[in-house]
């Protein structure tokens, strides 16, 4: 099994998509650093060579931002909102949707489960 940046990589899987299972590492990202190391996008993972692996975890650490550093950065930007105290910082501080969605219906995901008010029915 091979461990890139901190994460068991699946043997049994083509290199893009085993890549991907790689926090801040999607499908065109995967691409670009199997492009970039010269590895078949057909091969799989247990048939790289210990060198091959060696290359693709130097070229993310060298040009990504992924796993640990990804989610500190991310949570950092969403903190400096929050402690700014502008409105979608106040939005994150909620659990309400951030980007403009409704919430008088669906929102469901952010808001959580839906809580009974009481004494309503109809």
């Amino acid at each position: 099994m091979a461990r890139i940046a901190g994460v068991n990589i699946p043997t049994n899987k083509r290199v893009v998509i085993a890549l991907q299972y790689i926090h801040g590492i999607g499908s065109s990202k995967a691409r670009e650093i199997v492009g970039k190391v010269n590895v078949p996008e057909s091969r799989r993972v247990n048939e790289l060579s210990d060198s091959e692996v060696i290359q693709i975890r130097e070229a993310i650490d060298r040009d990504y931002l992924v796993e640990g550093d990804l989610r500190r950065e991310v949570s950092m930007n969403v903190k400096r909102l929050m402690d700014l105290g502008c409105y979608r910082g106040l939005r994150h501080r909620r659990g309400l949707p951030v980007r403009g969605q409704r919430t008088h219906t669906n929102a469901r995901t952010r808001k959580g489960p839906a809580k009974p008010i009481a004494g309503k029915k109809k």
